[in-house]
């Protein structure tokens, strides 16, 4: 499902955009935006230090701090940054443990994200996959029968979110609603980070053309949400939501999918009339 809007004139691209989804990682989203809102408003310190200790306190993962041996003392902004740069789970669940699921979600009401929800750190949704895998392990995830019954990826069950949401959120932070002056700056700074550039930003393989986003990942979900900047001023939310009947942990024609999509939709946004709303 895809929701894609022009920032300025609120023309719309619209294919299912309503439609709920477990957003894995995308919701470190939520999580940053909140975190800088926060600091905004006098509530927390971005250079605050947080010390996460080694072995199994830390929370499970493959990319930054998750995949560090010794213990690690990190500003919440450095960790912001991990959270999204390489989608670090550790990094990601030390913000959540500093700012308390509730903020999280009561910021997402106050910028009008209504049916996105956070019930759980990664942590959490980590351990009910390993339980819900059973005694296969990991190896077990791409079992036909054994992804049918993950609660991760129930969005009833899991935190979620909508396209629609997703661009709404981007539209915020780049309108400089979500917090403004350098908190917003560095907000969209942190957004800039992401390592990845298999999903979306495939579909826009020019110098001059700036991509920022967040990925999310389960099996058989694949996510990105970001925004597209053009040269001449043109600013584009998109968020595209996948669930493919492949359970194979790599599938990259699925994650080529979300850039060409991503592109027939701005592509149809930059032909529009472009009268600022």
């Amino acid at each position: 499902m895809l929701h894609a809007v022009d920032i300025d004139t609120g023309a719309e691209v619209d294919l299912g955009a309503d439609t709920l989804y477990s957003t894995a990682s995308l919701h470190k989203l939520c999580l940053v935006t909140t975190l800088f809102r926060e600091a905004a408003a006098g509530r927390v310190e971005l250079t605050e230090r947080i010390e996460l200790p080694a072995g199994a306190a830390r929370s499970p993962g493959g990319t930054g701090v998750a995949a560090m041996l010794d213990p690690v003392t990190m500003s919440l902004r450095d960790l912001a940054s991990l959270a999204v740069a390489v989608s670090d789970n550790a990094a990601a669940d030390a913000l959540w443990d500093t700012l308390g699921l509730d903020t999280v979600n009561a910021t997402m009401l106050e910028l009008g994200l209504t049916r996105t929800v956070a019930i759980e750190p990664l942590r959490e949704m980590y351990a009910g996959l390993r339980a819900d895998a059973g005694p296969g392990g990991p190896a077990a995830l791409v079992d036909p029968t054994v992804v049918a019954r993950l609660r991760a990826l129930d969005p009833n069950r899991s935190n979620r979110g909508t396209p629609r949401d997703l661009t709404r959120l981007l539209g915020a932070i780049w309108r400089d609603e979500a917090c403004a002056g350098e908190y917003g700056v560095g907000l969209r700074r942190v957004l800039g980070l992401q390592a990845w550039s298999h999903r979306l930003a495939s579909g826009f393989p020019f110098d001059d053309v700036r991509v920022s986003g967040k990925t999310g990942t389960l099996p058989t979900l694949r996510h990105e949400a970001g925004v597209v900047e053009y040269p001449d001023g043109g600013r584009y939310a998109i968020a595209i939501c996948t669930r493919s009947a492949d359970t194979s942990a790599a599938l990259p024609a699925a994650d080529a999918v979300i850039g060409t999509a991503a592109r027939m939709a701005v592509d149809a946004l930059r032909l529009a009339p472009r009268e600022v709303a």
